[in-house]
C-alpha cells in the first residue's frame, strides 16, 4: 500500500508528466548528424509552445526535441533571454497534455517542490525536496545576475535544465537552471511569474528590454513590530544582500542589508513584482523606493538604467 506522502507526488508527476521533453542539440559535423548536447523542457500550450533554458539552445545548429512517448519533432527557437537563461521553442504536436502553470507568488519557504526533467540523458527522471528560500539573486557562468529564483535541495544534474518544478499539485512553480557545482542541495529554478512575463515579451516583440537598479536580493517575511512602527501592509519584503559597484542603486544611496518595501510607490513583497515594475518605460525615469534601514524607514530617489 502507497503512503499518502507517495501518493501526492505520484499524482503531482502525472498531471504533468505527458508534456516534459528532452532537447537535443544537432550539430552537422564532417558531414554527419551528432548531437551536441542535451536538456529538458516543458510544454505549456496547446499549439506546441514550450519554455527550456537560453543555455540549452543557444548557438544550436538545430533543434529536435523527444516527447514522453518518445516521437520526435524539429523545434524552432522563438526566442531567448540570455540574461536570465530563458528561451522558448515551438513543435508541430498534439499527443500531449500542456502543464498547468501556477503562482509563485503563493509559495512559502518549506513547500514540498518536485523536478522532472533529463539529467545525463536519463529521460523522465524525478526528484523532490522543498523550497529552501524566495527572491534570490544569482550570478550566472556569463556573469550576469538573475533575479526572481527559487531556491531548492530537489536535486538537480547537467540535462535538468530547462525542465518544470512543479508543486504537489502538479502545477509548474518554476523552471529548473541551476546547481551550484561542488555543494549539496543548492539547485535554483526561475519563478514561473517571472518565466511568464519573460515569455510575453519574447513572443511580442522578440525581446525582453528591462530597467536595472542593481541589486542581489533575498525575499523575507516582515517581522510584526516592523510592520507596525512603520505601519506597512506588506508581510514579506526584498533583503537587499548586495548593492552592485557603479549602479543605479548604489547611485541613490542604497545600502547592503537594508531592506526594500515599495518601488514607485507601490508595496513590494516579491522579487517577481518588482520585476514586472522594471519595464522599459522605467529606465532613466526618477522614481522613490521606501527601505527599512535599521528602525528607520527611508525615502530614495533611484533612477534605473537600461540591463
Amino acid at each position: 500500500m502507497t503512503d499518502s506522502f507517495s501518493q501526492t507526488i505520484i499524482g503531482a508527476i502525472d498531471k504533468v508528466k505527458s508534456s516534459v521533453v528532452k532537447i537535443e542539440r544537432i550539430e552537422i559535423r564532417k558531414g554527419k548528424e551528432t548531437i551536441s548536447g542535451t536538456g529538458s523542457g516543458f510544454l505549456y500550450s496547446s499549439d506546441g509552445y514550450l519554455f527550456t533554458n537560453s543555455h540549452v539552445v543557444h548557438g544550436a545548429g538545430a533543434l529536435r526535441v523527444s516527447l514522453h512517448d518518445g516521437i520526435l519533432h524539429e523545434a524552432v527557437l522563438i526566442g531567448e533571454d540570455p540574461s536570465n537563461d530563458l528561451a522558448i521553442l515551438k513543435i508541430s504536436a498534439d499527443d500531449y497534455v500542456p502543464a498547468v502553470l501556477g503562482d509563485s507568488s503563493k509559495l512559502s519557504i518549506g513547500e514540498l517542490v518536485i523536478a522532472i526533467g533529463n539529467p545525463l540523458g536519463f529521460q523522465h527522471t524525478v526528484t523532490s525536496g522543498i523550497v529552501s528560500a524566495l527572491g534570490r539573486s544569482l550570478r550566472t557562468e556569463a556573469g550576469t545576475m538573475m533575479d526572481s529564483m527559487i531556491q531548492t535541495d530537489a536535486a538537480l544534474n547537467p540535462g535538468n535544465s530547462g525542465g518544470p518544478l512543479i508543486n504537489s499539485q502538479g502545477e509548474v512553480i518554476g523552471v529548473n537552471t541551476a546547481m551550484i557545482p561542488g555543494a549539496q542541495s543548492l539547485c535554483f529554478a526561475i519563478s514561473i511569474n517571472t518565466a511568464k512575463e519573460i515569455a510575453y515579451q519574447l513572443m511580442k516583440f522578440g525581446k525582453v528590454k528591462r530597467a536595472y537598479l542593481g541589486l542581489a536580493l533575498q525575499q523575507i517575511e516582515l517581522v510584526p513590530k516592523l510592520r507596525a512602527v512603520h505601519e506597512l501592509k506588506n508581510r514579506n519584503a526584498l533583503f537587499i544582500t548586495q548593492v552592485f559597484k557603479g549602479s543605479p542603486a548604489e547611485k541613490a544611496g542604497v545600502l547592503d542589508g537594508d531592506i526594500m518595501v515599495s518601488f514607485n510607490d507601490k508595496p513590494v513583497q516579491t522579487s517577481d513584482e518588482l520585476f514586472k515594475m522594471l519595464t522599459e518605460d522605467k529606465i532613466g525615469t526618477f522614481l522613490f523606493t521606501d527601505i527599512i534601514r535599521g528602525n528607520r524607514k527611508v525615502e530614495l530617489r533611484i533612477t534605473p538604467a537600461e540591463k
